[in-house]
């Protein structure tokens, strides 16, 4: 595909739209995770393969020389993912502050050295009509994005339906950009498929994302609003089924790791309840064994008393006879 030459009005409006929604659109997550300073529900994973496929996704763009707002884009794209992968490794990895830091820098400059090497790589090479360099790291590009909401989907099947953690006024503003860069390939001159892959899969796997809490709002209806007239939520009715040992039809599931830890504890739990109530009745018998000992010595003593008392007497009746 060759450079796009006269970008119509309506692909830079429409580019312009799409670039500043995903410009500001994790500041919202940004936000509630330093409000509520936790990030459970909000994959690692997820932002970490976002922030890392801004580096493709710009060379790709750049090199195509498509509209300026579409170049800026992955970049803006790139930098906001990485904030929040950060942020999850403060709050839920609980690393250090400095370490977080460091390791975000470290990650920003990389991932800038290999935008631009792929950038002064590919672009003479597109120049000469060889887009098959361009065409590889468009794939990387949809397939890195794609997997990025691969694991909210994790998250949702963990918690049947449910989401948390993800902030909706930052979905919907992610989905939105997406829509309207869709919409600015679609009024330029040519079409870019594989551009256009990667919006159309953000698209589809972020409504998938809605549609899944919106089943979950309307399965759980009656659950939450009988909560609400206790005044209580819909995790203090689940935390109560739990204490109890009541099944309850929405309960998180649980992965095979964290049930064979619980297994490893139980186990570990009785085998020092085991190993207490062994050294316990060792200890009993080592006390009864001593008392049968104490009373055979006392009766020896006892016994031996008498004797002793009797030969005195013998002896002493014996001189007297003497005498």
């Amino acid at each position: 595909m060759a450079p796009q030459q006269n970008i119509p009005v309506a692909a830079n409006v429409l580019g312009t739209l799409g670039t500043i929604l995903w410009c500001i659109q994790t500041i919202p997550q940004i936000w509630t995770n330093w409000r509520t300073k936790k990030t459970d529900g909000l994959p690692g994973s997820m932002m970490y393969l976002w922030a890392l496929c801004g580096v493709p996704f710009g060379a790709y763009n750049i090199v195509q020389e498509f509209n300026v707002p579409l170049q800026v884009q992955p970049q803006a794209f790139m930098a906001l993912c990485l904030v929040n992968w950060c942020q999850i490794m403060l709050y839920n990895r609980k690393w250090a502050l400095w370490k977080v830091i460091l390791i975000g820098i470290v990650n920003a400059v990389a991932f800038a050295g290999v935008e631009t090497a792929l950038i002064l790589t590919l672009r003479p090479l597109y120049d000469d009509g060889n887009g098959t360099g361009v065409l590889v790291v468009g794939i990387i590009a949809n397939i890195l994005l794609g997997m990025g909401l691969l694991p909210p989907y994790g998250e949702i099947w963990k918690r049947r339906g449910r989401v948390i953690g993800i902030n909706f006024v930052f979905l919907s503003m992610d989905w939105l950009g997406a829509f309207f860069s869709l919409m600015s390939l679609a009024v330029q001159s040519s079409f870019d498929v594989l551009g256009g892959v990667l919006y159309i899969v953000c698209i589809l796997l972020e409504s998938g994302i809605f549609f899944s809490h919106i089943i979950w709002l309307l399965r759980t209806r009656k659950i939450r609003k009988e909560a609400k007239s206790r005044d209580k939520t819909f995790d203090d009715v689940a935390a109560e089924h739990e204490e109890r040992g009541i099944p309850f039809k929405f309960a998180e599931r649980r992965s095979r790791k964290q049930i064979k830890e619980e297994q490893n504890d139980l186990e570990m739990g009785e085998a020092r309840r085991e190993v207490t109530s062994n050294a316990d009745e060792t200890q009993e018998h080592m006390a009864m064994g001593a008392a049968p000992d104490n009373s055979v010595k006392g009766a020896h003593r006892n016994s031996s008393k008498p004797e002793a008392t009797a030969t005195n007497k013998s002896e002493n009746v014996a001189h007297l006879i003497d005498r």
